[in-house]
């Protein structure tokens, strides 16, 4: 069990104001940047457990902004793709331990930047035409099993729904609902497999206002602040966690 003191919420807090700023401004793809955070100071099993109710309650917070702004055509193929997904990723955290969570979580890290990197550079070039139906479904499938295993299921969907060229706005509110329905499938496997405590429980109350805070500060972002720099320090911050977890894992 960890101890709710200083330096827990020296790093929580941050953490969850992060994921409530990504969630609500910038497509939800980095968010899962506050569970390879936690993961440092916590077991990989608790940090997936103390920020799932987090994101929900970020999720709650930024669905009325975006309401009935989102593509529901390619929201619900991602929606559907990901039950499956979920259902994988539990059955996976049965039969695996700490160290591979750790691993996964860290190589999901990590990767992230990699693919944005060869993407800026040219090396990876964006889909001339939109990706089928079938491409949604199997996008939300990633997602799913992604999400489950260290909440990072962002990375696959956008792949999606950057092909079907949607507005940014349509973009944002389409990831806030696909990972709205995506979180609260989790939620069942995760209660099921006992991630949850009543100590999970208490430090999500105390930093649930913090989520409320970041999900507000995100929503204002989204039309204000360069994504560019937002990202720039996600990726900076993903490296050096992402590369501490491997090494972690590894030793």
């Amino acid at each position: 069990m960890f101890e709710l003191n200083f330096m827990f919420f020296a790093v929580a807090i941050p953490a969850v104001v992060f994921a409530g700023i990504s969630k609500g401004g910038f497509g939800s793809g980095v968010a899962f940047a506050s569970s390879s955070i936690l993961a440092l100071i916590l077991e990989p099993g608790q940090a997936l457990a103390l920020m799932l109710p987090i994101l929900m309650i970020i999720d709650l917070a930024t669905l009325r902004p975006y309401w009935k702004k989102w593509s529901r055509a390619d929201s619900y193929l991602l929606m559907l793709g990901a039950i499956p997904g979920v259902a994988l990723g539990a059955w996976l955290y049965r039969a695996t331990d700490a160290d591979l969570l750790r691993l996964l979580i860290g190589g999901i890290s990590v990767g992230f930047v990699l693919w944005h990197m060869a993407q800026s550079r040219g090396w990876i070039r964006g889909f001339a035409n939109r990706l089928p139906p079938p491409a949604g479904l199997f996008a939300g499938l990633v997602a799913g099993f992604t999400s489950f295993v260290s909440h990072a299921g962002g990375p696959p969907a956008a792949v999606y729904l950057l092909s079907q060229r949607l507005t940014k706005t349509e973009f944002q509110a389409s990831t806030v609902l696909v990972f709205w329905a995506i979180n609260v499938a989790k939620f069942v496997p995760y209660a099921y497999l006992g991630m949850f405590t009543l100590h999970t429980a208490w430090a999500d109350v105390l930093l649930a206002p913090f989520a409320i805070l970041g999900a507000w500060l995100g929503v204002r972002a989204h039309s204000i602040l360069s994504e560019r720099l937002f990202f720039g320090i996600t990726y900076v911050l993903l490296t050096i966690t992402g590369s501490k977890l491997i090494w972690d894992a590894l030793t």
